[in-house]
């Protein structure tokens, strides 16, 4: 009797240990691959459950899943734009989910069915050894100092440098960019090729860094600053969904728990993104030590085309 207890129980541990094992996830994300590869392991560590994850621009990500429309892959999508959230809301693609982990997360940062991973801004990265006087306004970078070694994101390719021209041009108009156009300021494609030649020393700053980008190149020795203007920049939150189309429902709820817990912030941390949530720490400014400006995502991204087209214009000059 008691060898019939005890083979019952090895039973249904091993079925459960094989149910742990058998569990997985699918992850897409537009984030850094440090950074998911890290989420993996520690959630795979904490869980038993196999993150299966693609890692590629947001315009790679985007046509992925457009691809596999007819059979959809992904349980968990990190964007690195919350224009992909909302869109995602409206066509109706978005399970809704409020992880206990997100309850220190600032309102502003979450919905019903997005919660931000965490967040960067854009800056100024400037080469400290290019000559020129450190910048500390974006007007800066459009001084004679600075002739044809500016260059900035492509607006088109990059959705956070598109809402920093979208803010600056509805704040102030476009005087400012035709000011760095004139002064051979320079598009110079995605975040990466903007900020190579800065790296290299064949240019000065990228007017419009994505902060965590240029924060990693420096831990790594690289000779780059990071500069917050006072004027005010523009925040990147990177949203976090799971598709309601996903057949791992129950596991996709525990990575984006996983994300938001305090081990996953700290990895978010480590990756030089400002955690979302308020209590973690980081070794960089946070979201209360720059002065943010205001963006109306519906009314910026309704106008879209134009603003693009506008901005084109200007440096086509």
């Amino acid at each position: 009797m008691l060898k019939s207890v005890f083979r019952v129980a090895f039973c249904a541990a091993a079925l459960v240990s094989a149910s742990a094992a058998s569990a997985e996830v699918t992850v897409y994300t537009a984030g850094p691959a440090a950074l998911i590869e890290k989420l993996a392991a520690g959630f795979t560590a904490e869980t038993g459950i196999k993150v299966n994850f693609f890692q590629a621009t947001t315009g790679k990500v985007m046509a992925r899943i457009e691809a596999e429309a007819a059979n959809p892959v992904v349980d968990v999508l990190i964007s690195a734009s919350w224009d992909t959230a909302t869109d995602f809301a409206k066509r109706d693609w978005l399970l809704p989910y409020a992880s206990p982990n997100a309850d220190k997360v600032p309102d502003f940062l979450k919905t019903d069915t997005a919660v931000a991973q965490g967040v960067s801004a854009l800056a100024i990265a400037w080469n400290p050894s290019s000559g020129t006087p450190k910048p500390s306004e974006w007007s800066d970078l459009a001084k004679p100092e600075y002739k044809d070694l500016v260059n900035l994101p492509d607006p088109a390719q990059s959705g956070a440098t598109f809402e920093l021209v979208a803010a600056l041009s509805a704040s102030q108009g476009w005087a400012l960019f035709d000011s760095l156009s004139a002064n051979g300021a320079i598009v110079a494609g995605a975040n990466a090729e903007a900020l190579n030649p800065v790296l290299q020393g064949a240019k000065a700053a990228v007017f419009g860094a994505v902060d965590y980008i240029s924060f990693n190149g420096k831990a790594k020795g690289e000779n780059i600053e990071v500069i917050f203007p006072a004027s005010g920049t523009v925040i990147a939150p990177r949203p976090v969904m799971i598709l309601n189309w996903s057949k791992k429902q129950d596991e996709a709820k525990k990575f984006v728990d996983y994300v938001l817990s305090d081990d996953g912030q700290a990895i978010v941390a480590s990756q030089n993104l400002m955690p979302a949530r308020a209590d973690i720490k980081a070794e960089r400014p946070l979201i209360a030590d720059l002065k943010i400006l205001p963006v109306d995502a519906e009314a910026v991204y309704g106008k879209r085309a134009e603003t693009l087209a506008d901005f084109a214009k200007i440096f086509a000059k």
